[in-house]
């Protein structure tokens, strides 16, 4: 698995937003906000935050050592932070273990906690290819599949009225996370941001080849509450949801 840098952030830029990001340790993070509701505080604000929402994860996870390692659903301890509990809920629905949420989950806590201090009219998160979004307008998103013809060719349009939700993709070929699959990307959208991340993880682990494709998206269907789902392997894909099918050109995204 080859690690990518992450060049697509370019493509989350524009005349929207304006974009700063945000690192604590593991966590990087790129935030866009409305340029009407920016302040250049904010950056230290969700730099303070995230690392306090991480100071008490690890805390917890240093005595419960079996949350950090665990590869299917594990039941924290009462004490453990709304967060922990709230990752490991998502990933039993999803069947897999309460770790594969966290990245969906950071970003959708930074994002609640920025519009809440601030009283943004848009914010966006991205936390390695997981997205939280909160939307006044829609917002086309391509599909980032490393080596795949059809990666950055392909995404959805997130009409405004289904945000807040997140957008997360996993992949068994493209960078660090750990997949039991060889999916080039395995997008998910879901109006939680952890159960997204969570449910991408686990739709991409049983992705091996293009034939797999057709009988995942089958179980894709039956999980209530996934809205949109896209998976890619080599130049075949997969697609199901309500979300309107986006087709971008190479310089035109």
């Amino acid at each position: 698995m080859e690690y990518v840098n992450r060049t697509y952030r370019e493509r989350l830029g524009g005349e929207r937003w304006t974009p700063f990001t945000v690192t604590v340790k593991e966590t990087d993070l790129w935030i866009g906000v409305d340029r009407g509701s920016f302040q250049a505080e904010m950056a230290t604000f969700a730099e303070r935050f995230v690392r306090q929402l991480r100071e008490e994860m690890e805390e917890y996870l240093a005595g419960d050592p079996g949350y950090a390692a665990a590869l299917r659903p594990y039941r924290p301890e009462d004490s453990a932070p709304l967060l922990l509990r709230q990752m490991a809920e998502a990933a039993r629905r999803a069947g897999i273990g309460p770790m594969s949420a966290v990245a969906g989950a950071i970003a959708q806590e930074t994002g609640r906690a920025i519009q809440s201090h601030y009283g943004t009219k848009e914010v966006i998160v991205e936390n390695g290819g997981d997205i939280y979004v909160s939307l006044r307008e829609a917002m086309d998103i391509a599909v980032f599949a490393g080596e795949s013809p059809l990666s950055q060719k392909v995404g959805v349009r997130i009409p405004a009225e289904a945000s807040p939700l997140g957008i997360c993709t996993s992949s068994g070929t493209v960078g660090p996370s750990l997949s039991f699959g060889k999916a080039d990307a395995m997008m998910v959208a879901c109006k939680d941001c952890a159960l997204a991340d969570a449910y991408a993880t686990a739709f991409a682990n049983k992705v091996q080849t293009t034939a797999d494709i057709p009988p995942l998206m089958e179980e894709v269907k039956r999980e209530r509450e996934v809205l949109s789902a896209i998976c890619i392997k080599d130049d075949k894909i997969g697609i199901y949801g309500n979300f309107k099918l986006k087709l971008f050109e190479d310089d035109n995204r």
